[in-house]
Formats: structure tokens, C-alpha cells, sequence
């Protein structure tokens, strides 16, 4: 629901994506595959004009949401634990 594609975009999309995780994982970088692939998703939609920004901005916001709230019920959790 990010932006409509051809095969080719999708093939580029998936292959950015490989490629940007494998070199993560070669230099010990944390990443996560579903936001390099959203980046790369996201990035087709911007260069051809098809993004869907309210999509794109449901994710960017959800994503700003939920580390900080990961943090702060690890947080009472484990002050509950204890």
C-alpha cells in the first residue's frame, strides 16, 4: 500500500534491500528489514510519483511511537520484576 510498481521497480526495491542488509550485517550494524525494505518501497513511490504519503506517514509515526514506548514499559516491567 505504499505506492503502485512494475516488476522491475519491485525486483529493484527487493534488491536495494538485500544489498543494504547484507553490508549491515557485514559491519555489525543493527538494522531492521522491514524499514530498510519500507525505505526502499518508499523510495520508488518518491521517484515515479506514486507514493502514498498518508501510508508512508502512518509508519514514520508508528515506528517514532513504539521505541520509546518499547523503552519505557521494559522499564516498568522490569522495576515490577525486581
Amino acid at each position: 500500500k505504499l505506492t503502485e510498481m512494475n516488476h522491475g521497480q519491485a525486483f529493484t526495491a527487493n534488491a536495494v534491500t538485500a544489498l543494504l542488509v547484507i553490508a549491515a550485517s557485514r559491519l555489525a550494524l543493527p538494522v531492521s528489514t522491514t524499514h530498510v525494505a519500507v525505505g526502499s518501497l518508499s523510495g520508488i513511490g518518491i521517484s515515479t510519483g506514486g507514493a502514498r504519503w498518508e501510508t508512508i506517514r502512518s509508519i514514520a509515526g508508528a515506528w517514532m511511537v513504539t521505541l520509546p514506548m518499547a523503552a519505557l514499559l521494559s522499564i516498568v516491567t522490569y522495576l515490577i520484576a525486581r
